[in-house]
């Protein structure tokens, strides 16, 4: 059996999966994702390894920018194959999508006058990685896929995509390779969220596979106690209303906004933090959340309690959905303290870097992170404590209190990682260690050789293995 793994993103750091499986004679993508690190973004203008015109299928996970982002690319470098996503990953990636594509050409008209004015060229100051129009040309391409159905990929290939509980819609990927008497699995983990998480699903596990390709985001980290969330939040919030600042949240759109939204409107009902102003702005993160209507049935059981009661878990008084930027502009005008939720997750472009120009340098304000922030992004510079950043071509000092929230991480802590591997029965031929920063992942492959006995490997980018 001729079996091939080329990893071409999310190889010893966090952003841009993209996975290619050769077998039976197709090929097949496994996400397409966006690279979001500073020192990685060129790799979004590269030519794609392989030919987009040569590949099958592209097997999507979940609608984050980071395994979806890409897709307009492929697309119009030639990809004619279907995209297989389960029907919420797929509702999820046109908001995604629509919102990436029109914050590039925004950043690329922004970049392109900042240049003129300072009479400087940058490596892509005029052209944006993709448009609207480009990511329009994605969305034909989606085949939806439930849940727990197999989808046939040609002779001898089939696909099942399971609950990975990480956001709304996202799977793992489980292909199946039948060539005569062999057969082969090879089960791609996407990220896996935690257990006993508010809104979705614990993540699914598997008794076996010949081939696993897992995450590892937080290799090395353990996350806080979930019951310590609120206690944290309501903290932050009730110190900063007090000293008369702003808390602003960098969140990601898509599950984290409405997890953040879901504990503020528990500790308002329960009259832990006061009434203030606090602002969902982002167009994209407000079509998220009427998606969660939408599916409330793939929501676990608390937040499906709460519909049937008639309560929405993110709706609470005090609450503004902003969508045009000309209700964005008017936040920094308002007097008195206020919660600002704005994109983007890791503070890498959208509406969230003009409200950190505005409350980075007020030591009243508070900077609260509440996902991971990945090397060489501007979160993750203010997070590792650097006294001044660069925020669209301004340096600023850094004043703001800053605060991280480890419990509400939609990925699996290093202790959930290793429980989802011991639920396999029988050991994998080989696991391959994904979408996590090097020192972590090798740290971790080197304990599951330790205490487990597996083969591990922690691929390089564009790193080929053939799979016996």
């Amino acid at each position: 059996m001729a079996v091939r793994l080329q990893f071409w993103g999310a190889d010893r750091q966090i952003t841009g999966s993209r996975h290619l499986l050769e077998a039976a004679g197709r090929r097949l993508l496994i996400d397409c994702g966006m690279f979001q690190e500073r020192l990685f973004l060129d790799r979004n203008w590269e030519p794609f390894p392989l030919p987009p015109a040569e590949i099958d299928a592209c097997l999507l996970t979940h609608a984050h920018l980071d395994h979806c982002g890409l897709l307009p690319r492929l697309v119009g470098d030639g990809f004619r194959g279907p995209i297989l996503a389960t029907p919420a990953t797929a509702d999820l990636a046109r908001i995604v999508l629509l919102d990436s594509a029109h914050i590039l050409e925004e950043d690329a008209s922004f970049k392109r006058k900042r240049h003129q004015r300072e009479g400087r060229r940058g490596p892509h100051p005029e052209i944006p990685l993709y448009t609207v129009a480009d990511a329009e040309e994605v969305f034909p391409r989606f085949r939806t896929v439930a849940y727990r159905a197999e989808a046939g990929l040609g002779a001898g290939l089939s696909a099942r995509f399971q609950d990975a509980g990480h956001i709304l819609g996202s799977a793992m990927i489980e292909v199946r390779i039948v060539d005569g008497d062999a057969r082969r699995t090879v089960v791609f983990s996407g990220d896996i969220g935690q257990w006993n998480k508010p809104l979705v699903h614990d993540p699914t596990t598997f008794p076996r596979a010949d081939y696993i390709i897992m995450e590892s985001t937080y290799a090395g980290r353990e996350h806080e106690d979930e019951g310590t969330v609120d206690d944290i939040l309501a903290r932050v919030v009730n110190e900063t209303s007090a000293a008369g600042g702003n808390v602003v949240i960098p969140v990601f759109a898509v599950e984290r906004a409405q997890e953040i939204l879901f504990h503020l409107s528990r500790l308002v009902a329960d009259r832990r933090i006061p009434r203030i102003l606090t602002v969902l702005d982002s167009p994209m993160a407000v079509e998220v959340t009427a998606l969660f209507d939408r599916y409330r049935g793939e929501l676990d059981e608390d937040a499906r309690a709460l519909f049937q009661e008639g309560r929405s878990p993110f709706n609470f008084p005090g609450l503004k959905l902003f969508r045009t930027p000309e209700e964005s502009k008017t936040i920094n005008s308002i007097r008195g303290s206020c919660i600002i939720m704005a994109g983007s997750g890791m503070a890498t472009g959208g509406r969230i870097k003009h409200h950190l120009i505005y409350n980075i340098e007020r030591p009243e304000s508070t900077i609260l992170f509440v996902g991971y922030q990945a090397g060489h992004t501007l979160g993750r510079q203010i997070l590792d404590g650097q006294p001044e950043v660069r925020i669209n071509g301004r340096r600023l000092l850094v004043k703001a209190r800053v605060v991280r929230i480890q419990g509400l991480s939609g990925h699996a802590a290093q202790s959930d990682l290793l429980r989802w591997l011991h639920a396999f029965e029988a050991p994998p031929r080989r696991l391959f260690l994904i979408h996590g920063e090097a020192e972590p992942a090798l740290d971790l492959a080197g304990r599951i050789e330790r205490d487990l006995g597996w083969p591990v490997s922690v691929p390089e980018y564009q790193s080929a293995y053939v799979l016996d």
